[in-house]
């Protein structure tokens, strides 16, 4: 085992007093809390009900919003991708409209090239968010649920939604210009997942730093990839999904955070989410949380260590970036100290922000064992490095 070793033995043999912690800080924070900040945006509250298919849409009284889609994608011959679907929505300041924000990238892992793309569309004609199910436009790219095919994914859309189950399976249509196109069938394999307090996910000690933050861990793929002229190829695959709702992500001292997403190669299917906020002086808020989710698809807390192996700086935004990574902690089943190494599989994975103005590195690693053993996949996000973020 690597050097972190002795304090993750004592980590573990901390456990049940940093869990009482964890339990307190949790007590502190159930304390009841304003409805909406000083401009009328709504803020996320613990006890929340979640109600679906409604909660898979927009929330237009939050004043961000986004639904996150990472994947790993393997082609009928061997050839490996990674690719990124995101789509953001931002009510204006003044609630008159809404933002739409789109990234599209994709990485060819066999030659190393990383296409990106970005759109940004006022709410109407050329994008929408629907409020009562999960039915996202920008330009010609789009994700929905299954159960809405052929339903115009309108963001006036308030009609009755019929019931749907959670788990339902989507469908997503993405490109980059003329050189990527994808359609792709999306279809759970575990239970949605609600990260934090039952969804209630804070991010520092601010109230207004939080969200609501639902995530389906494994999503099968099944769909076409076209690179340029060539024939569609089939792919499969599985992706992530993070759909977190807020009105400010960040607290007064926080200047980013990087986010890892790592889907384990086990029988029956283990994943891990981490999130560190990072502080001014680059040290980790408190707030910061690792979460194994179980076979079964319950979360579970356990604390961590990041530990930078290298790092990699851009030639577009001159912003250096964290590169190969461990992360360690303590095993959900045993309670043992296990380290886990992330190595992308490019290096240029970063997604340069120009319609948007945020610059951030995200990228397909592959994960290792403290033994050098491949035993899953993972996306890794950096942001905040370029410049420090505003929420």
């Amino acid at each position: 085992m690597n050097a972190l070793n002795p304090q993750l033995r004592a980590a573990g043999g901390r456990c049940g007093r940093w869990l009482s912690l964890v339990n307190l800080l949790a007590a502190l924070w159930a304390q009841p809390g304003p409805a909406t900040m000083s401009d009328g945006f709504a803020l996320p509250q613990l006890g929340h009900v979640f109600t679906f298919p409604r909660d898979h849409g927009a929330h237009p009284e939050f004043r961000l919003e986004w639904w996150y889609l990472t994947g790993h994608l393997f082609a009928d011959g061997g050839s490996r991708y990674g690719f990124q679907a995101t789509f953001f929505r931002q009510t204006a300041p003044d609630k008159s409209t809404q933002l739409h924000l789109a990234h599209m990238a994709l990485l060819d892992v066999q030659t190393g090239r990383f296409l990106h793309q970005e759109r940004l569309n006022r709410d109407g004609w050329d994008a929408s968010a629907s409020n009562v199910t999960l039915a996202l436009r920008n330009g010609p790219w789009s994700l929905r649920s299954a159960a809405r095919e052929g339903a115009p994914p309108r963001a006036e859309d308030r009609s009755a939604a019929p019931a749907a189950d959670p788990m339902e399976p989507m469908t997503l249509l993405g490109g980059i210009r003329s050189e990527v196109s994808f359609a792709l069938a999306l279809t759970p394999t575990k239970p949605l997942v609600r990260f934090g307090v039952n969804g209630y996910s804070r991010k520092g000690a601010e109230l207004s730093a939080a969200s609501y933050y639902l995530t389906f861990p494994r999503l099968a793929i099944d769909g076409q990839l076209t690179l340029g002229a060539a024939a569609p190829i089939h792919v499969r695959g599985e992706a992530w999904m993070d759909h977190e709702i807020s009105s400010s992500q960040l607290g007064r001292d926080q200047v980013g955070w990087d986010w890892v997403s790592i889907q384990f190669n086990d029988t029956p299917s283990r994943e891990l989410m981490l999130y560190r906020m990072r502080l001014r002086d680059g040290t980790t808020d408190p707030a910061s949380v690792l979460q194994w989710v179980s076979g079964e698809g319950q979360p579970t807390a356990r604390p961590f260590s990041w530990e930078v192996l290298s790092e990699w700086k851009s030639a577009t935004t001159g912003a250096t970036y964290p590169a190969r990574v461990r992360i360690a902690t303590t095993d959900l089943a045993t309670g043992a100290p296990v380290s886990f190494t992330l190595v992308p599989l490019a290096a240029e994975q970063e997604l340069s922000g120009r319609l948007g103005g945020i610059a951030y590195w995200e990228g397909a690693c592959r994960v290792f064992d403290a033994a050098g053993r491949e035993v899953g996949s993972a996306y890794m996000e950096l942001t905040g490095y370029a410049r420090p973020l505003k929420f």
